[in-house]
């Protein structure tokens, strides 16, 4: 085009003008707050595009508890836009990180009063809701503040438990009582909740027998829709496997199992418990996560041979016991699910026994074994076993992780073998495999 006929071109026939909506519609999206709110003074069509529903179905607000000018006025904006815009909001994901004193746990309580009642009142929408690791019992909450915030959140729930199809409350720590207070606001007026998925990890503070208590077994009943379920070992019991034998059994696809070595984990489960809620929940799975539970004893009173386990976590991190064992738990309870172990996660310090040949005889003996991750103390060489037999078919693993623990200060040798075994097993690792193998000095 040449400069006479540039001239002669309206201004507001510029490519941006025509842009069509589809492509306006990207470039919104990719968009942060600040940069929106700046476009959508451009033109009439540059703001209609601001509302569009789309652009402001997911959300996730950060409250940092040791705020700098940016982030604070980045938040500000958040909160200011989730307000303006909330009535859009299907998936809202809230944060609040490092509190490190009541007058923060203050404002985030006084700021979320504030955006609840305002999601409240012209949301009808919300899908899911997570709000993590509040840690609530810490003293930074002071009871006053931890009331309100309690009362707050509830009062939401009981508005938005009609729609809310996901709650994800993970690290709240609260008593057994408050806890099923925030529960059972999700089924207020029905005597149901049609949630989900609901994650209730470390829901509660440490130390509480959560199992005994029969408030919390009546508000599990009332969940008629559970496909996923996420919870501690604390909250276990025969009469909670009934609950969700009779309610839920035909959507239960996963259960996900905390075990901490704080939590009380003592009861008694009979199996066959287990086995009513697998033979009516016919594609149940069931996670297990291990922290620092990890003598055979205690594993072989909760993993029982009727739950139907599909991965197994065991971490002691780096905690040491040399009267503890793993090669029981290797031998002889573990295989007890090879037929539908899918993925193991170990990390432990064995530095007083070898487990190379307990680990190998394993996965060999899970077959629907496809996911493998392993920090622990071990000889090079089990690496090369493993993708021997990967080669030749008799394991399928299609993820494989390994952190080798020595106790030197240097692992030249290590990576020089770790290399060698790279080079051989090459085609096979880059055609089948997600492989990150690694040697660690722990001194």
């Amino acid at each position: 085009m040449d400069e006479e006929s540039q001239l002669n071109q309206p201004q507001d026939q510029s490519c941006w003008a025509t842009l069509p909506d589809v492509c306006l519609h990207r470039v919104f999206w990719w968009l942060g707050d600040r940069d929106r709110s700046r476009a959508a003074l451009v033109c009439r069509k540059w703001n209609q595009m601001m509302y569009s529903a789309d652009l402001w179905r997911y959300r996730t607000i950060t409250f940092s508890g040791r705020p700098s000018r940016v982030h604070a006025s980045e938040f500000e904006s958040a909160l200011w836009y989730v307000k303006k815009f909330g009535r859009y909001l299907e998936h809202l994901e809230i944060k609040f990180l490092n509190p490190y004193n009541a007058v923060l746990t203050k404002k985030f309580q006084v700021t979320m009063r504030g955006l609840l009642s305002s999601l409240g009142k012209s949301n009808n929408r919300l899908k899911s809701l997570s709000i993590q690791h509040l840690e609530l019992e810490r003293l930074v909450w002071r009871n006053s503040i931890r009331s309100s915030f309690i009362k707050s959140l509830s009062f939401f729930l009981k508005k938005m438990g009609k729609h809310l199809d996901y709650l994800n409350l993970k690290g709240a720590r609260l008593t057994v009582e408050q806890g099923c207070h925030v529960l059972n606001s999700l089924s207020y007026l029905r005597n149901e909740s049609m949630a989900s998925e609901l994650n209730i990890e470390d829901f509660f503070s440490h130390h509480l027998a959560v199992y005994s208590s029969p408030q919390f077994n009546k508000t599990m009943a009332t969940f008629q829709n559970l496909a996923s379920l996420t919870l501690n070992y604390n909250c276990i019991s025969d009469e909670l496997l009934e609950n969700l034998c009779e309610n839920n059994a035909s959507t239960l696809w996963t259960i996900n199992i905390k075990c901490h070595i704080h939590d009380p984990h003592g009861q008694v489960i009979w199996g066959m418990s287990w086995a009513k809620l697998a033979r009516q929940a016919v594609n149940l799975k069931v996670n297990f996560f291990f922290e620092r539970v990890m003598k055979y004893d205690r594993l072989s009173r909760i993993l029982l041979q009727e739950i139907p386990v599909r991965s197994i976590s065991l971490r002691s991190c780096y905690f040491s016991d040399p009267d503890w064992s793993m090669r029981p738990t290797l031998l002889d309870l573990l295989p007890t699910f090879r037929h539908t172990l899918q993925k193991l996660t170990f990390e432990f310090n064995n530095n007083h026994e070898s487990l190379d040949k307990e680990l190998h005889l394993l996965i060999l003996s899970c077959r629907k074994l496809f996911y493998f991750k392993i920090w622990a103390f071990l000889d090079v060489k089990f690496v090369e076993r493993i993708l021997k037999s990967q080669e030749e078919g008799q394991c399928a693993l299609r993820t494989l992780k390994v952190r080798i623990y020595t106790n030197r200060y240097e692992t030249n040798e290590e990576d020089r073998t770790l290399r060698e075994i790279y080079r051989k097993y090459r085609k096979l690792i880059d055609s089948e495999l997600n492989y990150f193998v690694i040697a660690y000095a722990m001194m």
